[in-house]
């Protein structure tokens, strides 16, 4: 069931585009792929690049908070789990995506778009993954 009072076409086909552009400079302009954990990584481990990839995620971090300047209203979220719960499932996370060497912005939207086969399967299992967990803990636990 779509809920109309929250359903933003245009603004996600905006972020979306803008998504799909920031991934495209990064690609065209440095040869790197905008994979958030692959950046991030790198950052980590202090790789020679790293003062790019430092730029790219200060512009993850500081996007939200320009927008809050500049438009004043910004949406609220409403977090109900607890801090473990939170830092368990950022852990899985982190997991994961040294499993299937990269997230879903490096498979999923880059990986995708260049037609990778192997991130078409990484998607794929994100995708069954994130539908499997949602309706065990939504309609088969609750």
């Amino acid at each position: 069931m779509i809920d109309w009072n929250h359903f933003t076409p245009l603004a996600s086909l905006a972020g979306g585009v803008l998504i799909g552009l920031a991934a495209s400079w990064l690609v065209l302009a440095n040869g790197r792929i905008a994979g958030i954990s692959g950046l991030l990584g790198g950052l980590v481990d202090r790789a020679a690049d790293w003062r790019g990839r430092a730029a790219f995620i200060a512009g993850l971090v500081l996007a939200p908070l320009l927008y809050r300047v500049l438009a004043g209203d910004m949406p609220s979220a409403n977090v109900t789990a607890a801090w473990p719960q939170l830092a368990l499932a950022g852990l899985l996370v982190g997991v994961g995506t040294r499993y299937a060497s990269g997230c879903t912005s490096g498979h999923g939207v880059c990986g995708l778009a260049r037609l990778s086969p192997r991130s078409l399967v990484a998607t794929l299992s994100f995708m069954a993954a994130g539908f499997g967990t949602v309706y065990l803990l939504r309609h088969v636990l609750a």
